[in-house]
């Protein structure tokens, strides 16, 4: 079923709006756009009776359906939940909640690192996907009847997905480390995109202050100015262009136009006239507030035998508590820890130091240490092996 009135948006939601859960999917386009465009939303309960709302149709309300998103009584469930959760948030201004990310839940019982939908249907329904649908078109009218029945299907499977990860996570006492997975996705800072951050999505090669300085003005320029004219990024003005345009740092329209991918009509224009004021006020800001250089700390020589067993603990926990070692701790995570007993990283925090964190400092301390039981690699505390 697909919805097309304000009134069959109105009448979908009042009815879902009684349920404990509803399954939620979006279909957007944003390869011409800088935010992404909504092309359809499709929603069930927990009947399966599947319908997708058309947000392209003329004249349609979806404030019923924001006011359903909004409602702390019905629990939204999501696979892989951010880019749905910003669509929802760009349109809004406000965060889905509460929600539930299938995703995040399935890493957590030990389905593997950033484990697929499709991977998930056959996993626990025990049926196939046809995927050959999902890179067509979704603004184009009407709809087919090959995209409505991709698209309500990946809702309908969602049902038992949800239902089967979420007697996972009771049974293993897991709904709490679930719930600290989803804090960031429920953070609006996630989603509000600063264009004074824009320049740390910059690579640069052993930047200067001076350069990151530059890079951090032109950067937000080029954000806003995306923003405003709904563009992507890219369209605006490549990330070269703006790197080389930072290590340069040119004063003049001429030098301007002799940056990388500059054209010369911009260059001379109003566009040249606003770059070149950025890099005016990046220069004339007080040096001690140009961006510091973040250089990674590098292990000595001497860690490396460490960081390599501390690889192996981490395979042996992920194994042992059956969660995909990639939410437990990253490899910036590991060299952190073989620098600092305190470092401040997620793996020495919350039920990651339960599972891994307690057991990795041990380690390091000379406490526990890692052999072969018959065949499988496993840990010993020092304490119990013969002396």
């Amino acid at each position: 079923m697909i919805v097309t009135t304000s009134q069959g948006v109105a009448d979908l939601c009042r009815t879902l709006s009684n349920s404990p859960f509803i399954t939620v999917d979006t279909e957007f386009l944003r390869e011409k756009t800088y935010y992404p465009k909504l092309c359809l939303v499709q929603i069930s309960g927990p009947d399966k009776n599947a319908a997708a709302i058309d947000p392209l149709a003329k004249g349609i309300d979806l404030s019923p359906l924001f006011e359903l998103l909004f409602n702390k009584g019905v629990l939204k469930v999501f696979h892989a939940a951010r880019q749905d959760l910003e669509i929802f948030y760009n349109l809004t201004q406000r965060i889905v909640e509460p929600f539930f990310d299938t995703q995040i839940a399935a890493m957590v019982c030990g389905y593997g690192d950033s484990v697929g939908y499709n991977s998930l249907v056959q996993d626990i329904t025990k049926k196939r996907i046809d995927k050959s649908a999902q890179f067509m078109d979704w603004t184009h009218r009407p709809l087919t009847e090959r995209q409505l029945t991709y698209a309500l299907g990946d809702v309908t499977h969602l049902c038992d997905i949800y239902v089967h990860l979420s007697k996972e996570l009771e049974k293993r006492g897991r709904v709490s480390w679930l719930k600290q997975e989803e804090g960031i996705l429920a953070d609006p800072a996630t989603y509000s995109n600063d264009p004074y951050e824009a320049w740390k999505r910059i690579k640069l090669r052993s930047p200067s202050r001076k350069t990151l300085a530059v890079l951090r003005e032109v950067a937000a320029w080029r954000e806003k100015a995306a923003q405003e004219r709904d563009i992507p990024k890219s369209w605006m003005m490549r990330d070269e262009t703006l790197a080389d345009m930072a290590a340069q740092a040119p004063g003049t329209k001429e030098q301007l136009a002799k940056i990388r991918n500059m054209s010369k009509d911009h260059a001379k224009g109003r566009i040249g006239d606003a770059l070149l004021d950025c890099i005016k006020t990046a220069l004339s800001t007080p040096k001690e507030e140009w961006p510091k250089v973040e250089k990674k700390a590098i292990l000595p020589p001497q860690a490396a035998a460490t960081l390599d067993i501390l690889k192996m603990l981490l395979k042996i926990q992920s194994a042992e508590h059956q969660v995909a070692s990639k939410i437990i701790a990253s490899q910036d995570d590991l060299e952190a820890i073989v620098l600092s007993d305190d470092a401040d990283v997620p793996a020495l925090k919350g039920w990651r130091r339960e599972i891994f964190g307690q057991d990795a400092l041990a380690l390091k301390a000379g406490k526990l240490a890692i052999g072969l039981s018959g065949e499988r690699i496993t840990k010993f505390s020092i304490a119990d092996l013969p002396h």
